[in-house]
């Protein structure tokens, strides 16, 4: 089991119940990041099992992120969040190298079911 998470999302609240779901679940938030560039250096920094990346944030978008994490580290496991359930940025995602897509609002059993497949 995955024990270390980075969230990343450039809504506060978002990450706040993220972390939450995770932490009641028995899972480690290993970091968070507010934007993509961020998201990219706290990977770097912290190296975590798992990062749930939101697509639209400011600065860089979380599919570019994830290219840089995955060029960074091909074995890089991210599962990718985003209130736009757009089929194009599914399959975008996807085809950068993402394990798995939650669209928002989360329900929590989703999001650990998500963590969960993602980390086997």
């Amino acid at each position: 089991m995955a024990k270390n998470i980075l969230i990343c999302d450039d809504a506060a609240f978002m990450r706040m119940m993220i972390k939450d779901i995770l932490t009641k679940n028995g899972y480690t938030v290993a970091g968070e990041a507010e934007n993509g560039l961020k998201a990219v250096e706290k990977y770097n920094e912290v190296k975590p099992d798992l990062v749930l990346m939101d697509i639209t944030m400011p600065e860089m978008d979380g599919i570019q992120a994830l290219k840089k994490i995955k060029e960074a580290d091909p074995g890089a496991v991210v599962v990718m969040c985003s209130a736009m359930g757009q089929q194009a940025m599914v399959i975008e995602s996807i085809q950068a190298g993402a394990k798995d897509f939650i669209v928002k609002p989360f329900q929590a059993d989703r999001v650990l079911e998500a963590v969960k497949k993602a980390v086997q």
